[in-house]
């Protein structure tokens, strides 16, 4: 029987045929990276993450955008400022007219008429009185009737009683000049005016519409994200979370923090106990005490859009394709009592029958000690 070499001696061509070195190169980098890649998936680290989307907030409640509102209606006679002036506290925006001009002036004169009728009733009553305490001694010595005393009292009575209304209506009075007193509107604090509702000159305006929108500047900020229900619940105050601003260039790798650039730190300050209306919840972000400050003002607004990753357990690469191709939860953190980790994928199961076992052991020891007991 012929060999194999002098059957290809009959083929000059097939074996003139060999391999390219190119392609013997790349199979032998194809059989050394698939061994690589699964030791990779197996001993490489990765962090995982719970994404999120949210914005820019401030944290205190004063220290957001705020609606500057009328405070007595009437129509706006002046403006102070203009769009995107800086105010401090107390600097004027914008004065409101009463419909009638004269409406001080009555009023300033209906207060001069209640003042004079107090003090009128109030000399009433001290003659008053000074009849009721001349009624009582006559009375006293025999020389008066007792209707006159009762009289004299009725007097008092009805006196002190138009005293009563004339100091109600004064008071009146003079809340009706406080409130005219409040048409010109002031800023409530530093900050800057980011618009105006400039058709309100030529209109009339209520108490309680809006005029102009305040926004502060150099207050503290914070992140709000909006988490899936399904990692919330593994979210816990102090964790920490990798930030990229709307604007600001970065490169993120989720599951390698320290690879990432342009990325900023924070930790979990707040979670919502309860879900938004989109169904996803509210998770609160401030700086990270000790690392890098985050981005100025002039580059991060109140409003700017916020990509966040807040950082889970570590686990294996394999393990984290695995979960995602399943599309499994995070993975659970371990209680800090039970030691440290031992494997990226420890199941449930497993956690189960730990707790089975040592649920019996504790069974085991308690009739131990009542047998002793007995």
């Amino acid at each position: 029987m012929a060999s194999r070499s002098d059957t290809f001696d009959h083929f000059h061509t097939l074996a003139a045929i060999r391999a390219p070195r190119l392609i013997v190169a790349i199979g032998w980098m194809i059989g050394i990276a698939i061994p690589l890649v699964a030791l990779a998936l197996v001993f490489v680290p990765w962090v995982q993450t719970a994404p999120g989307r949210g914005q820019v907030v401030a944290l205190d409640p004063q220290d957001r955008v705020q609606q500057v509102t009328a405070l007595v209606p009437g129509r706006v006679e002046r403006w102070y400022v203009v769009d995107g002036q800086q105010v401090k506290q107390g600097d004027p925006i914008a004065r409101i007219a009463d419909n009638d001009p004269d409406l001080l002036a009555r009023l300033g004169a209906e207060r001069a008429q209640v003042l004079a009728q107090i003090a009128a009733t109030e000399q009433a009553m001290a003659t008053a009185r000074i009849d009721v305490g001349r009624s009582g001694a006559l009375f006293a010595d025999g020389l008066a009737a007792r209707r006159d005393l009762e009289g004299a009292q009725i007097k008092v009575a009805e006196h002190a009683a138009k005293l009563a209304e004339a100091r109600a209506k004064l008071s009146r009075v003079d809340i009706a000049l406080s409130r005219q007193s409040a048409q010109l509107v002031r800023a409530p604090r530093d900050g800057r005016i980011q618009s105006l509702n400039t058709a309100a000159a030529a209109t009339l305006v209520s108490a309680g519409d809006w005029l102009a929108t305040l926004a502060p500047e150099n207050s503290p900020r914070v992140v709000e994200l909006m988490v899936d229900g399904r990692d919330v619940a593994l979210v816990r105050r102090g964790q920490p979370v990798r930030l990229h601003f709307e604007g600001w260039p970065a490169i993120q790798f989720s599951g390698w923090p320290s690879v990432a650039q342009g990325m900023f730190d924070g930790r979990v300050r707040a979670i919502d106990p309860s879900a938004q209306g989109t169904g996803l919840f509210r998770v609160l972000v401030e700086p990270m005490p000790g690392k890098p400050r985050w981005p100025d003002d002039n580059f991060v607004r109140l409003g700017s859009k916020v990509r966040g990753w807040i950082q889970m357990e570590t686990v294996s690469v394999g393990y984290e394709l695995w979960r995602q191709l399943n599309d499994f939860p995070l993975e659970f953190p371990t209680p800090v009592d039970t030691g440290p980790r031992k494997g990226a994928g420890k199941g449930l199961a497993d956690k189960a029958k730990d707790g089975k076992s040592a649920g019996k052991d504790g069974y085991g020891d308690a009739a131990k000690d009542g047998e002793e007991a007995k």
